[in-house]
């Protein structure tokens, strides 16, 4: 089977369109199309649903996409392990969700890049399904997210359990029971964040229906409006301690079957683990960095 064939049969998938893979590819439009005939040709099977508005996978379209990003990867991995070496180098895509990565990580990554600044280290910020979903697609070589997680495709080192607390403006009175936030406004990040989903969770259990939820795209921009007195949010102690300090904010204690959330890192387990990765994981498991405490 042909690998230029494949390649641009990937683009098309992906982009939905022949002339868009076809510029994107810098090839002629005929030069794809032919290509392409050729491969439904050999393997006997229709690839895409031709329309106006470009292309669509057919059922057996879908079924060659996935092998064929698996042969790509593993192409790609074949070069990345005869590529390494004994000394951590090249790049490394760590994600992270918001909260672990403003408080847990910065001197983690400080002292990972003094001791190896060959590696280039990349942190990717976002919820915790999303990291999931681009570890298991090979987006990213590893993340730290938020558990339990059981995945066949996924191993993990545990980092640090947190204790969830509801925060609300300096002014807001002593909760005396959950019924005293059903008029709030709940400020959370996008869909996919576990501690949204806890939060979530919660209420359903407790038969509240918030009055607005409102999504948040940073978490200065969540502590900020909740001190402003915008709304209510649930986030880790450890990541408001300091406002709590400095009177900004007042925290509540909720359930515990619902405050307690592990942090774990993830990554594939049946994907090479380079140099720079296996050290990284060695550096966390190994405790170098006090900010990380492990479980």
């Amino acid at each position: 089977m042909d690998l230029q064939a494949l390649r641009f049969f990937q683009a098309v998938a992906k982009l939905g369109s022949i002339s868009q893979a076809a510029r994107e590819m810098n090839y002629a439009q005929s030069n794809l199309t032919a290509r392409i005939q050729q491969l439904e040709a050999e393997l006997q099977t229709k690839l895409f649903y031709r329309h106006n508005r470009g292309t669509t996978l057919t059922d057996k379209g879908k079924i060659l996409l996935s092998y064929t990003d698996k042969i790509f990867h593993l192409l790609d991995e074949v070069q990345n392990v005869i590529a390494d070496g004994q000394t951590p180098k090249g790049p490394l895509l760590i994600g992270s969700m918001e909260t672990t990565a403003a408080i847990r990580l910065p001197k983690l990554l400080s002292a990972f890049h003094q001791q190896y600044p060959a590696v280039d280290l990349t942190l990717k910020t976002g919820p915790t399904a999303q990291h999931v979903q681009d570890v298991l697609n090979y987006t990213l070589d590893g993340a730290f997210i938020a558990g339990p997680i059981q995945h066949p495709d996924l191993d993990y080192e545990r980092v640090i359990e947190e204790e969830l607390v509801l925060i609300t403006d300096k002014l807001h009175h002593p909760l005396t029971s959950i019924k005293d936030i059903e008029n709030r406004t709940i400020l959370v990040f996008r869909k996919g964040c576990s501690y949204r989903a806890r939060f979530e969770e919660w209420l359903k259990h407790e038969g509240i229906i918030p009055e607005k939820i409102m999504e948040m795209g940073t978490l200065d921009g969540i502590i900020g409006c909740v001190s402003a007195g915008l709304g209510i949010s649930l986030l880790p102690r450890s990541v408001v301690a300091n406002h709590i300090q400095n009177n900004q904010l007042s925290q509540h204690t909720i359930p515990t079957s619902y405050a307690k959330v592990k942090t774990i890192f993830i990554y594939r387990k049946n994907k090479y683990i380079s140099t720079s990765l296996k050290t990284f994981i060695e550096m966390l498991k190994n405790g170098k960095n006090r900010s990380i405490a492990r479980l």
